[in-house]
């Protein structure tokens, strides 16, 4: 046996039927579909959603999910020892973390969180902060103000 003579068993494929070419072909006339119906008309089937004319389930079924991106403020965040590189009694604002590198970009703000500890006694203004990074800025004798 070689290659060119390799092929699916005899009748594992069977061709499909022609409809609509004449009474003698047996599926002449109606092609098969009967009479008359929904089903004998073109796009009767109506596909695998349709439910006879009954609102299908796919709407009745209520939407849900709410975007509010619009409004979204992209604060970007820092944390509370990040700030240990700056020396005792520094005002630190988003612009002196530009320019040593701490952030890349100051985008709708800066917000401090409170991971971490604060060795340094700092001046700390910014667009937010958790409630955990202004107890640890004032335990450490500094100010948490927002901008």
């Amino acid at each position: 046996m070689r290659l060119h003579q390799l092929g699916p068993a005899r009748g594992a494929k069977k061709s499909s039927t022609r409809v609509g070419r004449g009474i003698g072909s047996g599926a002449g006339k109606t092609s098969g579909r009967g009479q008359t119906g929904q089903k004998a008309r073109a796009g009767g089937g109506k596909g695998p959603a349709f439910e006879g004319g009954q609102t299908p389930l796919q709407r009745r079924l209520p939407k849900r999910g709410f975007n509010n991106k619009i409004f979204r403020r992209n604060l970007v965040t820092v944390n509370v020892d990040r700030l240990n590189r700056f020396d005792d009694g520094t005002e630190v604002t988003p612009k002196l973390l530009l320019e040593a590198g701490i952030i890349k970009k100051t985008g709708d703000g800066v917000k401090i969180l409170g991971r971490g500890e604060l060795e340094r006694k700092l001046t700390v203004q910014m667009h937010g902060f958790s409630k955990s990074a202004v107890t640890k800025i004032q335990a450490a004798g500094g100010k948490a103000e927002v901008i």
